[in-house]
């Protein structure tokens, strides 16, 4: 007892004392430096990863990925984009991680966020929190005409025999990353303002090919489904169909038949399950202000004999849209018209094979069409228009994409 008095009387034990109490906040502050920057650096990398892993989706993401797809790409790359002791150091601290798509086709966004909880360098005090986010913005490129939606086919896009192709100011797109994405051959001649390819391309240069851009845009990002969020009508009661081989029908549902013959649309929406529309020879398929959805197996075959004569709604939720094959629906459309015919819309079958066959009439005048399919095969001669917005009611589409860190 002594002895501790005679320390606290002393003037170097109240030093001592002093000292080690003041030591206290000085230690606390240091601490807290330590932590504020260990806190800042893991934020860092946290930033680092996030960006980098909203870029490297924005090079995958399609539309019709769903939500938990689009969650699971995200974690991947935002995982990798962790080095090994980054990993290691940050298992049990980053959490909240997310990855969510929205938009539209003329601008789709990748918002990707996380948490990390770095524990504190005074032993018991409470974690140290950074949440951080990041925003991927992808824009379409240029305006297209044409597209290929499968990724790996040889010849996606196929322009072969005699060809004569013109749409000047629209690019044809392929998402196939082969080295023939888009293909010409024999005495094709194609004229466009460019061809844009995940992979590569097959005889796209002068005389044969003249192309605005000059030389084809391979090894680029895939372009856009773009009716990739179009939802098909509910059916209804199936509609009898008249007899003989002329007739008009009306908008609704077609069930289980093969139509042929001298064929009229009346202007509305058609739903058709298990129908073919074959006019037969010197038959007819006619519709102006028409969407004809193919669901279950429908298609469409028109061969040179037989005239066709389509245009869609250029108002509603289906302007734009001529044909339209449903998801799943693997037959392939034909589309190949005798003399006067003409297309304008979108034809759009994005599992099935498209062979559009234009003549020295069809198409003449140029029309107002888009042509996106799994794959599609061009032949005859057809010119193509790429001013279209009364006709489409302001759908339009794009080849590739352009990907920036927007936050």
């Amino acid at each position: 007892m002594f002895i501790l008095r005679g320390f606290w009387l002393s003037r170097g034990g109240n030093f001592a004392m002093a000292t080690a109490i003041a030591m206290l906040p000085i230690m606390v502050v240091v601490a807290g430096a330590i932590d504020l920057t260990g806190t800042s650096d893991d934020a860092a990398q946290l930033q680092n990863s996030l960006d980098a892993a909203g870029l490297a989706v924005g090079t995958k993401y399609l539309p019709s990925m769903a939500a938990s797809d689009v969650e699971a790409l995200g974690s991947t790359f935002f995982a990798a984009n962790l080095s090994l002791a980054d990993q290691r150091e940050y298992a049990d601290s980053v959490s909240a991680f997310s990855a969510t798509a929205s938009g539209d086709p003329s601008a789709y966004y990748i918002s990707l966020s996380s948490s990390i909880n770095r524990p504190s360098f005074i032993n018991g005090a409470a974690p140290w929190p950074a949440h951080r986010s990041a925003t991927v913005k992808m824009n379409p490129g240029a305006q297209a005409c044409v597209l290929a939606l499968d990724p790996h086919a040889s010849a996606a896009v196929s322009l072969q025999g005699s060809t004569d192709v013109s749409m000047s100011a629209c690019v044809i797109a392929a998402n196939s990353d082969a080295s023939d994405a888009v293909s010409r051959g024999g005495s094709a001649q194609i004229s466009a303002g460019c061809a844009s390819t995940v992979g590569g391309t097959y005889g796209l240069s002068p005389p044969s090919a003249n192309l605005t851009c000059g030389a084809p845009l391979e090894h680029q990002y895939a372009s856009f489904d773009p009716l990739a969020d179009v939802v098909p009508p509910p059916y209804t009661l199936c509609l009898p169909v008249p007899n003989g081989r002329t007739y008009t029908l009306s908008p609704g549902t077609y069930c289980d038949k093969t139509l042929s013959g001298n064929i009229t649309l009346n202007p509305g929406i058609y739903i058709f399950r298990n129908v073919t529309l074959k006019p037969g020879g010197n038959g007819s398929l006619t519709g102006q202000g028409v969407t004809l959805f193919l669901t279950e197996g429908s298609q469409i075959t028109i061969n040179a004999n037989e005239q066709v004569n389509l245009s869609p709604p250029t108002s509603g939720p289906y302007a734009g849209i001529t044909i339209f094959e449903t998801r799943g629906n693997t037959s392939a459309l034909t589309l190949n018209g005798g003399a006067n015919s003409s297309i304008s819309g979108f034809v759009y079958a994005p599992d099935a094979a498209i062979s559009f066959v234009g003549n020295s009439d069809m198409s003449g005048q140029g029309d107002c069409l888009r042509l996106v399919g799994l794959t599609v095969q061009m032949a005859g001669n057809s010119s193509i228009k790429t001013d279209c917005t009364a006709v489409f009611g302001n759908r339009e589409m794009y080849a590739s994409r352009l990907i920036t860190l927007v936050k």
